[in-house]
């Protein structure tokens, strides 16, 4: 793989774009349940938080789904039965939010 040679300004570009993909106030939440290859139901994460809406919750999903950093399997049966997990590229972000989580920790410290 060939990194991209980056100057100042294309790399808070590429930053900034990144970083949009996270927006929203619950998809963090929603990606940290699903680090460590965690399979979870729809119904699953509405228990692991209660406070969001099933729309918000509907609609964090679908975003996240669309920028490719989570998988959605539907299984063909009634009731439906809807799995989500990170995509690869997905579980390739836990080591960037853990070393911003120790980054933000440097300030209480």
């Amino acid at each position: 793989m060939v990194k991209n040679a980056y100057t100042p300004v294309t790399a808070a570009v590429g930053v900034e774009n990144a970083l949009r993909l996270l927006e929203g106030r619950w998809k963090l939440v929603i990606l940290f349940h699903l680090f460590g290859g965690r399979v979870r139901r729809y119904s699953d994460l509405e228990k692991l938080i209660p406070e969001i809406s099933q729309k918000m919750l509907a609609q964090q999903l679908r975003q996240l789904e669309g920028d490719g950093i989570v998988l959605r399997k539907v299984y063909p049966q009634v009731p439906p039965k809807v799995e989500y997990r990170l995509s690869e590229w997905g579980q390739a972000l836990c080591p960037a939010l853990d070393a911003l989580l120790t980054w933000a920790e440097l300030r209480d410290s």
